[in-house]
């Protein structure tokens, strides 16, 4: 880090996911983060107290950037089910590209979902929010008959699941796989319009 360069949150949270990245969850250590940006622990435990906040802080980071990313899906100008289905891949896209793309970084961030249980609880939280407002849009305009839009969203995120749960990974590329996805997605939409 250039000495004239302001240490932020932000700029920790980058740096430690390089470190985590390189050295795995069991050996990334703060020291090793503080060393990556060119100052003491100390500094780094300014920011963040403990390494379990770092780790959290970091953990939620990556998290909400599939939730910033379905977001655009809960507002985009479609019928509720276009949406539906838009946000239910997208979901499926966006794990299996952290997945794919940076499996390293993919398999460290899943040993630390299961540290970071209250990221996890409001992240998952935040997305079936956002399921919410798309079948609750569908219910308003006629398209869904479903009594509860909270209930239906819980549902049909806890049906997807094997399609976004980190523990189904290997299942993502297996040949077939988007079928199934289409099936499953094809077969909720109709649960949710009777």
């Amino acid at each position: 880090m250039a000495p004239s360069e302001t240490l932020t949150a932000e700029r920790i949270l980058e740096a430690t996911e390089e470190v985590l990245r390189r050295h795995g969850p069991a050996k990334a250590t703060v020291v090793d983060v503080a060393r990556a940006l060119g100052v003491s622990h100390g500094t780094v435990y300014r920011h963040f107290r403990t390494k379990a906040a770092l780790r959290e802080a970091v953990t939620k980071r990556w998290l909400d950037r599939t939730s910033e990313m379905l977001s655009g899906f809960v507002t985009e100008d479609r019928d509720p089910e276009t949406r539906l289905r838009h946000w239910l891949a997208g979901l499926f896209e966006a794990k299996r590209k952290k997945a794919g793309g940076d499996p390293e970084l993919f398999a460290t961030y899943s040993v630390l979902t299961e540290e970071a249980g209250e990221a996890v609880g409001e992240h998952i939280a935040e997305l079936i929010g956002q399921l919410t407002e798309i079948v609750r849009a569908g219910v308003d305009s006629g398209a869904f008959t479903i009594a509860d839009p909270a209930v239906a969203a819980r549902t049909v995120f806890q049906a997807t699941g094997r399609f976004h749960d980190p523990s189904y990974v290997r299942e993502w590329l297996k040949p077939g796989v988007e079928g199934e996805f289409g099936e499953m997605v094809d077969l909720l939409v109709r649960g949710l319009r009777t």
